[in-house]
């Protein structure tokens, strides 16, 4: 079918039966769409309460997985731990520089290994099993970090406590996933970004959690016991979760169980909402994307047809790793590598968690009412700029050094927390297809894990007196990553606010611009109409008659 491109609007003329003859669904849902626009993020979340309900209730896989980014950082820094892992070096005890780094890297490389597996298990038995299961990983996880302390031999210890730590990460890599996978085929359009920006706040809160937990537990006898058993309730609660919230209605649909696909859609919708064109409109779009491919392997997230979709996901979930996040989160070491005291360099640890947490809580709103591609850009931009001035400032030899050092890290993660770090998971969420979703969030996963595991035994070498002793100048690094993430961005990044799944399908067959996605407009059944501003290469790729 032709398509006419005009240099101020582009007109689709889309046969009306493509999707399967659901176009009085898709009116529906297009009407809806535009009703839930001109409606605030609060009126939309009272509408929406029952999603926003289950939400709420996956945060404590979040929490899972935040508590567990800080636990092994913290707990090393714990005399009775070091007593119990470590030996003694002039009076001193100490832990195992190997065997630090083993466990430092284990709960990353485990969730690239659970993230992978998570894609596959969760098409094969669904969203809620997987979570439930991989929940229950967990907790036997949890429960081998929590009797490490047994053995008598010190290596016995230390190997204990690195199964446990393995298990913990295959468990949260599988874990989170699922939850984003899941959060992201049953929010509506207008709250997914605000949705999705859950995972960086319920991270932060895991990680002041377990910060806070540590801190208490600092004088106890075996103190480090107490923070191992803390995570039993995250570990446990989605198992309670995942037997209380329906299936995805997406999975159903692709399992063909379309009666069990609209009674879970009933139990998420407003009772005023017309559940069987919604089932309807669903069942079309994943239709639609199997006419394109019969299969869902790792492989068809590279084809010709869903490379570049792929590829935006695996950029955005590096966005952690780019702004300088494995940094900020060994702050405690790396202030005290700078020059502050022990005690100090804790509590702007526990502020720089709060700043992000307070940061993240308004970026839920902000990525709903600004959108994706703003905030990220703009975000970058200033976390480039305070990462400059703190190597700058770091070439001089100061008091007040030190203390600029420690501001300017906690306004980069506030400053990252209103944009690109809540915004990476919105885009993330919705650029993948439907049929693809839960395999291309396992990349993701896999991409994120991979790259804050080496960023996190790389820095070591980097600012350590020991090894490449740039200290503070270590900051130079951080803005040059940040300034290559602003040029890269502003070329693949595309803006999907408030664009249904139909939608962004459409945008990414027809090859819109990165910069182009905000000004497409229009229906996708029948005829589309788009009033562009720019040029015409700003809104479809090369140009002229096209054909779908």
């Amino acid at each position: 079918m032709a398509v006419s491109i005009k240099s101020e609007k582009l007109v689709y003329e889309v046969n009306e039966k493509e999707r399967d003859g659901v176009s009085g669904a898709s009116t529906d849902d297009t009407s809806s769409q535009a009703s839930d626009d001109n409606r605030t993020l609060w009126e939309n979340a009272k509408k929406y309460r029952k999603i926003v309900y289950v939400t709420f209730s996956l945060t404590s896989a979040i929490l899972l997985y935040g508590y567990d980014n800080v636990i092994v950082a913290t707990v090393a820094g714990m005399p009775e731990f070091q007593r119990d892992f470590g030996y003694k070096v002039k009076g001193k005890w100490i832990l195992p520089a190997t065997w630090l780094a083993v466990w430092l890297a284990a709960s990353p490389l485990g969730a690239m290994l659970g993230a992978m597996l998570g894609g596959w298990v969760q098409d094969r038995i669904g969203r809620r099993l997987s979570l439930a299961s991989s929940s229950f990983l967990s907790a036997i996880g949890v429960a081998v970090m929590f009797v490490s302390y047994i053995p008598t031999s010190p290596t016995s210890r230390r190997a204990l406590f690195l199964v446990g730590k393995l298990l913990q990460g295959i468990a949260i890599g599988t874990n989170i996933t699922a939850a984003q996978t899941y959060l992201s085929e049953i929010l509506p359009p207008v709250l997914r970004a605000s949705g999705m920006a859950f995972f960086p706040v319920f991270t932060c809160l895991g990680q002041l959690t377990g910060a806070l937990v540590i801190y208490g537990s600092l004088d106890k006898k075996r103190g480090y016991v107490t923070a191992f058993g803390s995570q039993w309730p995250f570990s446990f609660l989605p198992i309670i979760v995942a037997f209380l919230i329906p299936e995805s209605p997406a999975w159903y649909i692709r399992k063909g169980r379309h009666d069990q696909a609209f009674a879970a859609q009933a139990r998420l919708e407003p009772l005023a909402t017309d559940t069987k064109a919604t089932i309807e409109k669903l069942t079309a779009d994943i239709k639609h994307e199997e006419e394109t491919a019969a299969t869902t392997s790792l492989a068809q997230c590279f084809n010709k047809q869903n490379l570049r979709r792929t590829l935006i996901v695996l950029w955005v979930q590096s966005f952690q790793a780019i702004w300088g996040l494995p940094l900020l989160s060994k702050a405690s070491y790396f202030l005290q590598v700078v020059g502050m005291s022990a005690d100090k360099s804790i509590i702007f640890l526990i502020m720089g968690i709060v700043l992000g947490l307070l940061g993240n809580g308004v970026g839920i709103w902000m990525v709903a009412r600004i959108g994706r591609r703003k905030l990220v850009l703009s975000t970058l931009s200033v976390a480039a700029g305070l990462w400059l001035s703190m190597g700058i400032a770091n070439c001089f030899t100061a008091k007040a050094v030190v203390w600029f050092s420690a501001a300017a890290m906690m306004a980069t993660v506030t400053i990252c927390g209103l944009g690109v770090w809540p915004a990476g998971y919105a885009i993330a969420s919705e650029t993948s297809s439907l049929r693809l979703r839960a395999r291309t969030q396992g990349l993701g996963w896999t991409v994120n894990a991979f790259s804050m595991a080496v960023s996190g035994i790389v820095l070591p070498y980097m600012y350590n007196p020991d090894a490449g002793n740039l200290r503070g100048k270590v900051a130079f690094v951080f803005a040059a990553t940040c300034l290559v993430g602003v040029g890269v961005s502003w070329a693949v990044v595309p803006e999907m606010k408030g664009r249904s799944v139909a939608e962004v399908d459409r945008m990414f067959e027809l090859g819109v611009a990165a910069r182009g996605f905000e000004g497409w407009r229009g229906v996708v059944d029948g005829e589309v109409v788009v009033v562009e501003s720019g040029s015409e290469r700003d809104g479809v790729l090369g140009g002229g008659e096209e054909k779908l």
